[in-house]
Parts: C-alpha cells; structure tokens; sequence
C-alpha cells in the first residue's frame, strides 16, 4: 500500500465497509496522505470503493454480484484468498460467465489499459 499510494497511476479498491480510525477508512475519506510504518504516505492514487458487497463475500455471492454486470470485463482478476478456492472460483466463472479469469501471483503485478 505504502508503495502504490504515491503514483497517480495506481488505483486502490475498497470492498465493503471501513471502519472509523483505519487507514481504510482515512483513505475513502480523501485523505491527502496516510501514516504507515511510522512514515507519512502521500496520497495520489485513485481511490474507489465499491459497497454492493461485503469484502468476505461467498463465491454464490460473488458470482451473483458479477453476473449483473451489463458486459464482460476484458479480464477479470482475483487477487485474495487461498489457491484451492481461487482456483475453484476461477473455474466457476469461466464456465458460468465465459469471462477470462486470471489468478493472480503473490507480489504479481499487472498493468491495467487507461481508461477513456
């Protein structure tokens, strides 16, 4: 977090609810820096939450919440949780959705197109 913060080219998501006092919660609150580690953060990202679901949502949950979406993402990333169920819901959503899925690796970083 402390290393994506500073660039405007990074986004960082939100799911669910953040609580009063948590850097979560100072960041969807438009902050403008955020301490971590004992050191003040700059804050340029883009920060964007979505609160249609709860961050420990199941996979029947997640998949309902995907399926309402008007069109396909060009990909679709999944970026938390244990590799058996990643991997279960990976599977799950390609054959429900015909979506792309990519599960991502530990430290993995992807670039995402600019939107416009």
């Amino acid at each position: 977090l402390a290393a994506a913060l500073p660039s405007q080219k990074n986004t960082v998501l939100f799911v669910g609810y953040q609580a009063a006092g948590t850097r979560g919660r100072q960041l969807v609150d438009a902050t403008k820096q955020v301490r971590i580690h004992g050191r003040d953060i700059p804050v340029a990202a883009r920060i964007e939450r979505i609160d249609s679901m709860s961050a420990h949502a199941d996979a029947g949950e997640i998949m309902r919440w995907l399926s309402g979406f008007s069109r396909p993402p060009a990909m679709t990333y999944l970026v938390h949780g244990e590799p058996v169920p990643l991997e279960t819901l990976r599977a799950r959503i390609q054959s429900e959705l015909g979506w792309p899925v990519h599960v991502a690796q530990y430290l993995e970083r992807v670039e995402l197109p600019a939107l416009g």
